[in-house]
């Protein structure tokens, strides 16, 4: 019986682990939706695509954009919510971000460019699964201040 209860117990957190990992709603892939976005200083991007997906080693993100005067960027990083800072790619604006979880639909990051942080963001998906938006204030490579509300629809 010890070993029925046991066994019963190891698999119950097993399903509990795997539902918890696959239930991330970031999963997918987001197409910006310009009209529902806002850019502070502007202008918007031709286009941005975010494409989640879940591994071993924790989120990867590849995020491609085009920018208002036509230059392509694809920025990647695999990453997990601990808090701890992971190495990004593609961006001169910042080289690595952190994560924590506020709920199970929010997400806080922060972004830093060498050591140093530069920005602040929080992404969160809507209860339905269908809308991501995407809050960030920082300072870009070039020196300027943005405030950029980014929402993204579900693809």
């Amino acid at each position: 019986m010890k070993t029925i209860l046991k066994f019963l117990s190891v698999a119950s957190l097993l399903v509990m682990a795997t539902t918890a990992m696959a239930a991330d709603p970031v999963i997918g892939t987001w197409q910006m939706n310009a009209a529902k976005s806002k850019f502070s200083p502007g202008p918007a991007p031709k286009s941005d695509v975010r494409t989640y997906t879940s591994g071993a080693d924790g989120t990867t993100m590849t995020w491609k954009s085009t920018s208002a005067s036509g230059k392509e960027m694809t920025v990647t990083s695999t990453f997990r919510t601990d808090g701890k800072d992971y190495p990004v790619t593609g961006t001169p604006n910042f080289d690595t971000l952190s994560l924590k979880q506020v709920d199970p639909n929010t997400v806080h990051s922060v972004q830093k460019k060498g050591g140093k942080v530069i920005g602040e963001s929080t992404r969160s998906v809507s209860k339905d699964g269908k809308e991501l938006t995407l809050k960030s204030k920082g300072m870009g490579a070039d020196g300027k201040p943005y405030d950029n509300v980014m929402v993204y629809d579900r693809t």
